[in-house]
């Protein structure tokens, strides 16, 4: 071969070499992220191509797949009772992509998750078009109708979470105002406006914010549970019905502030039963003052504040400071100025103290299937802290227990089931002058000792009273009917 021909060929061998080098990067080394690339077209098709799994509550879908009427996406999502749903399941959409358990789980849902690879390659070999699996949640249908619908008949803003204290279940988890994640499941003009439409800017209620796990509210009241606790656990009082160190008026520390309470009730010395009945500010925030910023801070932190909690769809941080004089640590104690919690937080309050103060980590996915229902991965309960021993924890279920029989939560009694509660109404906005929020905390308690469920709910609302009774009076009947529902379906 002359010198011409042989360089030539060199030349001609280099650029295959080049191309297979390329050819086995593109392929290899780049492969998921060119898998993941949200311009990849080809990704987006393959996944819209086959219908997806279902989301499962109580052995049911509440999610489906339509084929498109057009574009080259040939299945969409549907939702049934999307708007009661969609603060568990999220949305996907073709144009949008997801949230929620819909996004977190996507591979199984979609069927690409590698923990499929075995089901896949049997469907392939088989002939069968490829399917994607389930996920089964922890949640209660009766539960969340009756969150949601308590909710919507407020007219107002709020949320709803209950959990099964024993193992951490959430059996309810409501949002409202919510929305309908079919109405932009597609990739239509009229998807876009209805996305648009429900976007903040353009809907100042905020549909999409899932507030049960998402808003963090001050606490107001609810959050002396939290006060009472850390006084049994540091050993500042022993019983419930001990009197307590109490004066009337009680001047802040460091400060010529009287912390008042609301009207005229028998605060002065009230043992911890007597002050948490009738939500007595003073008792409360001078507990918190004498036990101090990080006794309090402690104790707050073993119920689940300041930590983010993945359900597995995350939830906001609740929040008590650190860094507080006496007379700030006193504000916060009674669930004013910085604390704040989500609704889900405030359930998890409620949940240990019901559950022999043992806190279970809280989580809504059960279990992960592939199409054939075989299991994929089953959540265990998972102990989270000990906030309360179990001795402190009893004395605390007695206290809510007297606010239900003779106290602000009367509208949460439940005929044969024993209901302990704790109301709030929380003061916001500059010098308090926005309208409260309203809570309600609580838990059941069956004949046989056990407590199948505990609840949180917050309502905001224009006709709130700036007093614990409006807990009571909006949030309280709420909680019972999802406490009752949660009951009947267990019988």
């Amino acid at each position: 071969m002359n010198k011409p021909l042989r360089r030539i060929a060199i030349f001609c061998g280099l650029l295959v070499l080049a191309l297979l080098i390329r050819d086995n990067y593109l392929q290899y080394a780049k492969a998921d992220q060119l898998a993941s690339d949200k311009d990849n077209r080809r990704v987006a098709i393959e996944r819209y191509a086959h219908p997806r799994g279902d989301i499962i509550v109580d052995g049911n879908p509440i999610t489906g797949s339509v084929v498109s009427k057009s574009g080259d996406f040939k299945y969409k999502r549907t939702y049934k009772d999307g708007p009661m749903w969609a603060p568990v399941t999220g949305y996907s959409s073709q144009a949008f992509d997801g949230s929620q358990l819909e996004k977190i789980d996507d591979g199984i849902l979609t069927g690409n998750d590698d923990r499929l690879f075995f089901r896949n390659t049997l469907d392939m070999i088989t002939g069968k078009p490829k399917q994607g699996g389930n996920v089964v949640t922890t949640l209660n249908a009766a539960a969340q109708k009756a969150a949601f619908n308590g909710l919507k008949s407020q007219g107002g803003k709020g949320a709803v979470v209950a959990l099964e204290p024993s193992t951490g279940k959430i059996l309810a988890l409501a949002s409202y105002p919510s929305y309908d994640p079919s109405s932009f499941a597609g990739y239509s003009d009229s998807d876009a406006k209805a996305w648009n439409k429900l976007q903040k800017a353009h809907n100042p209620a905020d549909p999409m914010l899932n507030r049960a796990l998402r808003e963090t509210y001050p606490p107001g009241s609810t959050f002396k549970v939290v006060t009472a606790a850390a006084a049994l656990e540091n050993g500042l009082y022993k019983s419930a019905d001990d009197a307590t160190d109490s004066p009337l008026p009680w001047t802040m520390p460091g400060t010529t502030t009287q912390l008042k309470n609301e009207g005229n009730i028998p605060c002065k010395n009230a043992s911890l039963r007597e002050a948490l009945r009738w939500s007595c500010n003073s008792v409360f925030g001078k507990i918190g003052s004498d036990l101090g910023n990080d006794k309090m801070l402690a104790e707050a932190k073993k119920f689940g504040f300041d930590s983010e909690q993945f359900t597995p769809v995350r939830s906001n941080a609740s929040v008590f400071s650190d860094n507080m004089n006496q007379s700030q640590t006193a504000l916060s104690s009674i669930g004013q100025y910085n604390t704040a919690a989500t609704p889900l937080q405030m359930a998890m309050v409620a949940s240990a103290v019901a559950n022999d103060g043992k806190l279970m980590k809280p989580y809504m996915v059960d279990e992960l299937q592939s199409s054939n229902l075989d299991p994929v991965a089953k959540t265990q309960p998972e102990e989270m802290s000990r906030p309360l021993s179990p001795a402190n924890a009893q004395i605390l279920q007695s206290m809510m227990q007297t606010v239900v029989e003779k106290g602000t939560g009367t509208n949460a009694k439940i005929n044969g089931v024993t209901v302990g509660g704790k109301t709030g109404t929380a003061q916001h906005g500059v010098a308090n002058s926005a309208n409260p929020y309203a809570w309600f905390i609580s838990f059941a308690k069956m004949p046989d000792g056990s407590s199948p469920v505990a609840v949180a709910v917050v309502i905001e609302d224009e006709s709130a009273n700036r007093d614990d009774i409006s807990g009571g009076g909006l949030a309280a009947p709420i909680a019972k009917n999802v406490m009752e529902a949660v009951i009947n379906a267990k019988k």
